[in-house]
């Protein structure tokens, strides 16, 4: 992340101990794992109908499109990967074209697929498409403040072009008789795919709640920084989709200290949403200076949202840092640190392994593929080095 690249000269001398890895496929394993904490201090609090009125009254002046219309005008190509990356395992990927892999003013964060959404039957399609979808956050200007935040779906299938679209993420205000929406100023660290529901981490928060089947068709034209109702017409900084949020899942704790929502990722074994903190272990200013927590909160039985109010199931500190990414799968554990360069595996029966990444990583998303190896999907958000990729998974086990 942005700011995190700062605060890797911040933290000088444990990232330079980390950055001395080899890039070999797996190292020792570590001398410590991750110890459990109380799952119970851990709770969410959901509304997925905070928004329906304004949401009514947008839909009535909008038209509403499926996700299979958004990919059928996708815009954008993506690219191969370049032939000098090359981490253990891997099996594919793509670039963003040169506009977005050089943007100083966007960064791509979190990942997630429609295998997430409706899992590896029927060839993961969702709505006729197999597909990646990466968080991004936008700034105002190269090292500015962060002002919205946006998903860009990609086409994973050979039976289809290789296109990616932009879609704005915007937040519903007014009244459903006088309907409008804003911008979403997050960072968008993490992103989670289930069912019709996709997730986004708010640092701050917990998670906003966005519906796949609710994106809206709005005025491409306009100025770039114009952003809702304007002249009768609705616009958003010339995004041609927008995708307004639904609801919220609101995090809180009796530990003491509140979490940092710096990436999830979905669990489809467990039926749940994992989620990791960004943390130093000393002298950063950006944030916090202590040992990070991973927690897993459960959805509803039977259901791809949460309940009113949900215990988390799981809660872990762990004794890595700098972490962008992490995932779980049948009780395995992913976590990414951006600044070691390193994928951290553990299981609380083989205890933890550690292997070389790459540099600038992401979250991680697990895909389930009933006919072939399973695979880790991440991202790279560095300028000019954004690659998108799948490693199989047991290539980063104990």
């Amino acid at each position: 992340m942005f700011l995190r690249q700062r605060i890797t000269a911040a933290c000088g001398a444990v990232l330079l101990a980390a950055g001395a890895l080899t890039a070999s496929a797996a190292s020792a394993s570590a001398a410590a794992g991750p110890t459990t904490l109380p799952a119970s201090q851990y709770t969410l609090t959901s509304d997925y109908h905070k928004y329906d009125a304004v949401y009514s009254g947008l839909s009535a002046k909008l038209h509403t499109v499926p996700v299979h219309t958004v990919m059928d005008n996708a815009n954008h190509d993506r690219q191969p990967l370049p032939s000098t990356f090359a981490p253990a395992g891997l099996t594919g990927g793509f670039r963003f074209d040169d506009g977005d892999n050089d943007d100083c003013t966007n960064y791509p964060q979190g990942i997630t697929t429609s295998r997430d959404a409706v899992g590896g039957g029927n060839g993961g399609n969702y709505d006729g498409h197999q597909l990646v979808a990466v968080s991004w956050y936008t700034r105002d200007a190269c090292g500015g403040k962060q002002v919205r935040s946006r998903i860009t779906l990609a086409d994973w299938d050979a039976t289809y072009p290789n296109k990616y679209r932009k879609i704005l993420l915007v937040e519903p205000t007014g009244t459903s008789a006088s309907p409008n929406y804003k911008d979403i100023p997050i960072h968008a660290g993490g992103v989670s795919w289930y069912g019709d529901y996709l997730y986004v981490a708010d640092t701050g928060g917990g998670m906003r709640v966005f519906d796949m089947r609710k994106i809206l068709e709005v005025n491409p034209g306009g100025t770039a920084d114009q952003i809702g109702l304007s002249g009768g017409q609705y616009y958003a900084h010339n995004y041609r989709y927008v995708l307004p949020q639904v609801g919220t899942v609101a995090a809180h704790t009796t530990s003491g200290t509140n979490l940092a929502w710096s990436s999830i990722s979905l669990d489809r074994v467990s039926k749940s949403i994992v989620m990791t903190e960004y943390t130093c272990k000393a002298d950063c200013t950006d944030y916090p200076n202590r040992a990070p927590r991973a927690v897993r909160f459960p959805f509803a039985s039977g259901a791809t949202t949460f309940a009113a109010s949900t215990t988390a199931s799981q809660a872990l500190q762990l004794p890595w840092y700098n972490l962008n990414g992490v995932a779980s799968h049948n009780g395995r554990w992913w976590f990414n640190s951006s600044a070691a360069k390193q994928l951290y595996y553990w299981t609380p029966a083989a205890g933890p392994a550690t292997h070389a990444w790459v540099s600038s990583g992401e979250s991680i998303s697990y895909w389930e593929d009933p006919a072939g190896a399973d695979l880790l999907w991440s991202l790279q958000e560095g300028k000019g080095n954004r690659n998108v990729f799948a490693v199989k998974q047991a290539s980063y086990g104990a």
